[in-house]
């Protein structure tokens, strides 16, 4: 009788240690399914991206195959007509001044980076961070001080811009764009490295640790805005 209740404990035990492995290893499966079937979906997110991507740097490579050609068509229809060379040269002065066309000259180019410091020897770790309010600020600062153009990572700054703040990104022209920002500025280098001044925004902004680096330069050249402007609510007074 005793051997029975053994052999029946024994048996109780090993159905329990069987069901057991066996729930172990469904579940262990299921989680591998999961993870598959997760890293082939962004897999294929990731090669949707590539791939429209891809498409846009082509359109954007015929866009701008088509606006040299356009741009050849219409110095030569210009040529020996002097009303009209006027004209083509006030459309470049206007797309100078309001950021569709490329520009180059002197300036300062700023770069703002995220504080280097341990978020754990401060109270707030926000204030080692470049924010949207920062960039705006030096922004103002730069055409305070005469800036003709100014881009920021690249992305040309037009009268409609705005920057917004995305979380630890900052949006810009619909782009979206992370620390460090590389501010390029075309000015009067003198008059625009006054920026770092005591007292200024960037100093400031060095005082809590933020990343900050101003130089000049002979030249740099700012890209021109690839988007488009639209005003929706102006109109031209006759």
């Amino acid at each position: 009788m005793t051997n029975k209740k053994t052999i029946s404990i024994v048996l109780g035990l090993m159905c329990f240690a069987l069901t057991l492995g066996i729930c172990i290893q469904v579940r262990t499966v299921k989680s591998s399914n999961s993870t598959v079937s997760q890293n082939y979906e962004e897999n294929n997110l990731r090669a949707e991206v590539l791939k429209y991507k891809e498409k846009y740097d082509n359109k954007y490579k015929e866009l701008e195959k088509a606006e040299n050609e356009l741009e050849k068509e219409r110095e030569n229809s210009t040529k020996n007509n002097t009303e009209l060379e006027k004209k083509e040269s006030e459309i470049k002065e206007g797309n100078k001044i309001i950021g569709l066309a490329e520009v180059t000259g002197p300036g300062v180019i700023i770069t703002l980076s995220d504080s280097k410091k341990d978020v754990n020897s401060v109270l707030n770790a926000s204030s080692l961070l470049v924010h949207d309010v920062d960039v705006l600020s030096v922004i103002n600062e730069l055409k305070n001080a005469g800036a003709e153009a100014i881009s920021i990572n690249d992305q040309r700054l037009v009268p409609t811009s705005g920057i917004i703040c995305g979380g630890n990104i900052i949006d810009i022209n619909g782009e979206k764009v992370g620390a460090p920002f590389v501010i390029k500025a075309v000015g009067l280098p003198e008059q625009l490295s006054g920026l770092s001044r005591p007292g200024g925004y960037l100093q400031r902004l060095k005082e809590d640790s933020v990343g900050v680096e101003l130089k000049k330069y002979n030249s740099i050249t700012i890209p021109k805005y690839t988007g488009v402007i639209s005003y929706k609510y102006s109109e031209v007074v006759d």
